[in-house]
């Protein structure tokens, strides 16, 4: 069996990679030039973009594994009926770090005070009378907007830090017992945002998601609030919040996920996140889509995709197969 993988983010691993797939399985490595023509008779392709042109390419294609959850880059439709997609997560623990991090960072004040004093200036309670003392996170109220992966293990980190917790999800449920004070459907989204100090953001972008964060839930967030994206950039209407951090109705975002991307090198046309200067406003965290990004995540995937690669060659059923 060929296995065709074309997501660099494993590159690192190769070696485990190799060493987990079944003997009689070869994998073959993406080239610099991008040439989908060693598709033509793989079984399985790794990576998380599959078009129309790549499924025309792959005759004897199975399964296309994504090595991350998102699956919007995959031409489902240009599928042959029995080809399976994949995806795998372990995300949730790096992501978790980030929006707690993220919430000290604001919460306390550090990011303006890094800002100001490379500019010389000690932008603390200490030296300025008009700077409040800024609360610890302990006490702090959490709200989460969407309760899956990432928002149940960024709330198992943020209990211990005594903080209170509450969701809204599509369903208004949560599976086992958080100990969130509270669980309501999004009809409760404006009250959730009312009465949280932080608001993570970590619904999955659909039609009906996009744009649910505006400019009615982070008035209700206020300028004391704390915004953390980590779900999808559109989820968060881009003026809303833009209007928001620059007039200081909003108190301060971080903000990982975007509303545009750039090429594969990172730069080039697109390499703006957003049609908007968020670059000027002082009270965000900007973050390039690397809150996951850590070896722990890929070492997951890696062991994940290799496992389910061990399935298909078994005739085994395979997990986390993605429903078109």
């Amino acid at each position: 069996m060929k296995v065709y993988v074309a997501d660099r983010n494993l590159v690192p691993h190769r070696a485990r990679f190799e060493a987990a797939v079944p003997t009689g399985v070869e994998l073959f490595w993406a080239d610099a030039d991008g040439s989908i023509e060693c598709l033509r008779d793989a079984s399985v392709h790794v990576g998380g973009r599959f078009t129309a042109e790549m499924a025309a390419v792959a005759e004897k294609l199975e399964l296309v594994h994504v090595a991350g959850a998102g699956t919007d880059r995959v031409a489902f439709d240009a599928l042959a009926p029995d080809v399976l997609v994949a995806n795998t997560f372990h995300h949730e623990r790096s992501i978790a770090e980030y929006v707690v991090a993220a919430a000290i960072m604001l919460r306390r004040g550090f990011l303006a005070q890094d800002s100001a004093l490379r500019r010389d200036v000690w932008a603390s309670a200490v030296y300025d009378d008009t700077i409040a003392q800024p609360p610890t996170l302990a006490g702090a109220r959490i709200g989460f907007v969407g309760f899956g992966h990432i928002g149940q293990q960024s709330w198992k980190l943020l209990r211990q830090w005594g903080c209170g917790g509450a969701a809204v999800t599509g369903s208004g449920r949560v599976t086992g017992d958080h100990g969130l004070d509270r669980v309501d459907d999004v009809s409760r989204l404006d009250e959730l945002a009312g009465a949280s100090d932080v608001l993570v953001v970590s619904a999955p972008l659909t039609p009906a998601t996009t744009g649910m964060i505006g400019r009615t839930q982070l008035d209700a967030l206020g300028p004391h609030g704390i915004l953390i994206n980590v779900g999808r950039g559109p989820l968060v209407d881009q003026r809303a919040v833009y209007d928001a951090l620059r007039t200081g109705r909003l108190g301060a975002a971080a903000i990982d996920v975007w509303y545009r991307y750039p090429e594969a090198t990172g730069r080039g046309a697109l390499g703006a996140p957003a049609d908007l200067p968020f670059h000027e406003l002082p009270n965000l965290l900007m973050t390039p889509h690397s809150s996951g990004i850590t070896t722990d995540t890929f070492r997951g995937r890696v062991d994940d995709i290799a496992a389910n690669i061990g399935r298909l060659v078994r005739g085994e059923p395979l997990h986390n197969v993605v429903t078109r």
